[in-house]
C-alpha cells in the first residue's frame, strides 16, 4: 500500500472525538464544576484530547486542569469511559479521572482560565443532575460509585452503565 493509498485509507475511517476529564472533590464529597462561557451549563475541568499531538487521555485531562483551572496535580485512576452518541455529530469517548480531594489551599490556588470559564462551585452529589447535562450527570454519579465502592472502572453508553 502506497502512503497516498493509505492517507485515502485513514481519511475514510469512521470519526470519533475524545475528551478527558478530572473529578475533583473537597473533605465534604462535593464536586468541582466549571461553568464555561461558550455554552449553557457546567461541566468538570477537562477537555479534547489532542491527538494530533500523541497526547494520550491522562495527559489532556492534566493538561486541560492546569489550563482551566491553574492546578497541576497528577491524576488518580481511570473512573468512568463513556462513549456517547450525538445525533448529525461524530461520538464522543469521555474519559473520567480522579483529581483527588482538593484541600483549603488548594481551593485558594484555583485560577480560571478567563477565556473560557465563568466560574467555579462546589456541588454535593444530589444537586449534580441540575446542573450537569444528561451522559455528563451519568458519567459523573457513576464516577462518584466507583469511588465509594473502592475499585474499578465504569463502562458507560450516554452517561448510563452496561455490561
Amino acid at each position: 500500500m502506497t502512503s497516498a493509498d493509505f492517507a485515502a485509507y485513514l481519511a475514510s475511517l469512521p470519526r470519533v472525538l475524545a475528551g478527558a476529564a478530572a473529578l475533583f472533590r473537597d473533605a465534604e464529597g462535593r464536586v468541582l464544576l466549571v461553568e464555561p462561557n461558550y455554552r449553557e451549563g457546567w461541566t468538570l475541568p477537562g477537555g479534547t484530547i489532542e491527538s494530533d499531538d500523541g497526547e494520550t487521555p491522562r495527559e489532556g485531562a492534566r493538561r486541560e486542569t492546569l489550563e482551566e483551572i491553574g492546578l497541576d496535580r497528577p491524576l488518580g485512576r481511570l473512573l468512568a469511559v463513556d462513549w456517547v452518541r450525538r445525533p448529525g455529530r461524530p461520538p464522543l469517548v469521555a474519559y473520567l479521572y480522579d483529581g483527588g480531594v482538593l484541600g483549603e489551599d488548594d481551593l485558594k490556588a484555583i485560577r480560571l482560565q478567563e477565556e473560557e470559564l465563568l466560574s467555579w462551585r462546589l456541588v454535593p452529589r444530589a444537586e449534580l443532575s441540575s446542573y450537569l447535562p444528561g451522559a455528563t450527570a451519568g458519567r459523573v454519579l457513576a464516577a462518584l460509585d466507583v469511588l465509594a465502592g473502592g475499585s474499578g472502572t465504569a463502562e458507560l453508553e450516554n452517561g448510563q452503565r452496561v455490561g
